[in-house]
């Protein structure tokens, strides 16, 4: 009995193609390579044309490569694969492959049970690599469905060889042929690619196809502490962008990325500390005491100030500068006004009381509050909302300064039981208000940066894929909520994984509240508003779906990764400090615990805290008031009140 025909799907990637379907000549060609040299056993199911969009090639090859009944056995994609601009053909496929054939083309291998393989856009050119491997496709697909392997390997490799129409002196003549080839073109080391990792040691999630029988009853992630979760995160955390932003008050929060110098003295003249009199001071001269006629007036204000005379005086005021000669400032209530001048508008004679002033006398030099040149703000330090690095950008003149850009955030919320916490009406059965995406949004906006609300997505896995793609291309950093755990719909992991083609770097971390934590980095092409793309790795922290732990696990995880991101000099994360317990606690047994507190201070300055009651991951009323987390370690044992333990402080010392 004839076996049944492999179904193929093409895929055309070109702008012009895009535009101009007629123009396609790489179709045609290579639907009459499987007519005249694949033996029948093809057919091709579907044709398709699209742009040099990533997101469009990858829901086409993604459409053609889900579902058991609908899925083809071969997809071939030609063009994109070259190193023009427009060119995003391997960076598009890559991710969606789940075993890579390393040395074949541009990008090959096995997408569930599809084989994938991306051909040149010259139609010579995809012709000849198609062929070159047409006739041991067949194999690799039957492999890919999942045939039986020792049915398929039955007669050796003669067999294989001899029905793929090779044969072993074809195949050595081929390898020398290929190695000549290669050499005389390339002239190169042939180096292998080579894993260093065994294919079990790697974690893998849980196929959704497989159905819910078949789901792992354990986690396949090894469990990591705190400590080796954090480590993980800060060596994959990516360096800050430098960019330069104006001074104004929407530099707050940012971390600066140059030392700020100083271009002039401040100040810049020699300036009066006081309002009074400027005078002359001669040692061994004239006495300062006595009545002198005011010559001039100095204000605070930009102006020509004429040359002060021995025996003359100069009402001043605070912060103005003094006239040439005048060496000190005499305080106005250390002088008596004698007389006016005749339209009795102005002062004419004062009266200096006192014949102690000395040379320098409530003057401030120049540059004796900042030098030239001096270093004012060093690199590493943050503009707070406190004033003071504004104050200094703004003395010194500053109109732009260099900053490390601050990533912005996108919020998403998962589960089919989830509806918008304002919807109104009561709940149905099954039914859980979010709570997770307002709250996680509020932190993240109070830790200073800009958050972008991605939604909830259902515990569908086209639903989840959609609402991540969408979100690596406006986001830097994805915080999810739900989904990672160890139900039939917690579809993070197999998505981050399998759709997305991310490495999830930890999936279990021991501590409470937060154990299935999840941290991955997904790779994506960015695509500018002006058409210009990039490659980028995003940032993605898959929280558990139990209010407490996700706010926990935020503040433990998230928050250490946005502060390197953002330029701030290490240690990250929230400040620890040192509390004395109001009441006893005890201590789990296996894992560290990071129990909600309130902290108030003694008369003495002392500080306790006090626990906001229990502890249970989902209980929300835990999080109210909590301004601490009490670092409970893994030893099983009861501290006492009084005791003095180590806690992370949260949001401040407000209130205390």
């Amino acid at each position: 009995m004839d076996s049944p025909r492999l179904e193929v799907a093409l895929l055309i990637i070109s702008d012009t193609a895009w535009q101009h379907p007629t123009t396609d000549e790489a179709g045609p060609v290579l639907a009459d390579a499987f007519a005249s040299h694949g033996d029948g056993r093809w057919k091709i199911r579907e044709s398709k044309i699209v742009p040099d969009d990533v997101n469009m090639i990858q829901r086409e090859v993604c459409a053609w490569s889900e579902g058991d009944d609908t899925a083809v056995n071969l997809v071939l994609t030609t063009g994109g694969t070259g190193f023009a601009l427009a060119d995003w053909t391997p960076e598009a496929i890559g991710p969606l492959i789940h075993r890579h054939a390393p040395g074949l083309v541009p990008v090959a291998g096995a997408r569930h049970k599809t084989i994938i393989v991306t051909l040149p856009g010259s139609p010579k050119g995809a012709k000849e690599n198609l062929l070159a491997i047409l006739r041991l496709l067949p194999h690799a697909c039957q492999q890919a469905a999942g045939q039986d392997s020792r049915a398929l390997h039955a007669g050796g490799v003669g067999k294989l060889e001899q029905e793929a129409g090779v044969s072993g002196k074809e195949r050595d003549s081929d390898r020398h042929h290929n190695h000549h080839h290669n050499h005389h073109h390339h002239h190169g080391n042939h180096t292998v690619p080579k894993a260093h990792t065994r294919p079990e040691d790697r974690p893998v999630s849980n196929d959704p196809r497989a159905g819910p029988s078949n789901r792992y009853r354990e986690s396949p992630y090894p469990i990591l502490s705190v400590d080796e979760a954090l480590k993980c995160i800060f060596d994959n955390t990516p360096i800050a962008d430098s960019v330069t932003r104006p001074v104004d008050t929407s530099l707050v929060g940012y971390i600066l990325a140059e030392d700020v110098q100083a271009k002039e003295p401040v100040p810049a003249f020699r300036a009066s500390i006081v309002d009074g009199y400027a005078v002359i001071v001669s040692p061994g001269g004239p006495s300062t005491k006595g009545v002198f006629p005011v010559a001039s007036v100095a204000h605070a204000a930009p102006a020509q100030i004429p040359e002060l005379h021995q025996g003359q005086i100069a009402r001043i005021t605070t912060g103005a500068p003094l006239p040439p000669n005048a060496n000190a400032v005499v305080m106005v209530e250390d002088t008596a006004l004698k007389a006016m001048t005749d339209d009795g508008r102005e002062e004419k004679l004062v009266e200096i009381l006192s014949d102690a002033i000395k040379t320098g006398e409530n003057v401030r030099e120049v540059g004796s509050d900042i030098r030239d040149g001096d270093i004012m703000l060093r690199k590493g330090e943050e503009v707070t909302a406190d004033g003071g690095e504004m104050g200094v950008l703004a003395s010194v003149g500053r109109a732009e300064v260099t900053v490390y850009r601050k990533p912005v955030i996108g919020v998403l919320s998962t589960g089919d039981e989830i509806i918008t916490h304002e919807r109104p009406g009561p709940l149905r059965v099954g039914e859980v208000r979010d709570c997770n995406r307002p709250t996680l949004m509020v932190a993240v906006s109070g830790w200073g940066y800009d958050v972008v609300d991605l939604g909830i997505a259902t515990d569908k896995a086209d639903s989840l894929e959609e609402h991540l793609r969408h979100a690596l291309q406006a986001v830097d950093v994805i915080i999810t909520s739900g989904g990672v755990s160890m139900g039939e719909l917690d579809l993070l992991k197999p998505t981050l994984e399998r759709s997305l083609g991310g490495t999830i770097h930890f999936g279990r971390v021991a501590m409470k509240p937060g154990k299935p934590t999840t941290f991955a980095i997904v790779p994506c092409v960015i695509e500018s508003p002006t058409g210009s793309r990039s490659s980028a790795n995003k940032l993605v922290f898959s929280l558990p779906g139990n209010p407490a732990s996700a706010l926990v696990t935020a503040n433990l995880f998230v928050l250490p990764a946005l502060q390197k991101m953002s330029g701030k000099p290490a240690p990250w994360g929230l400040p620890r400090m040192k509390v004395s317990l109001g009441e006893q606690v005890k201590c789990d047994q296996e894992r560290s615990e990071y129990h909600r507190v309130s902290l108030r201070a003694d008369e003495d300055g002392k500080l306790w805290a006090y626990s906001t009651g229990g502890q249970r991951s989902s209980r929300v009323g835990s999080l109210k008031g909590a301004q601490g987390l009490l670092c409970l370690p893994a030893t099983g044992a009861v501290i006492g009140k009084g005791e003095t333990i180590d806690a992370l402080l949260m949001g401040g010392l407000r209130g205390l």
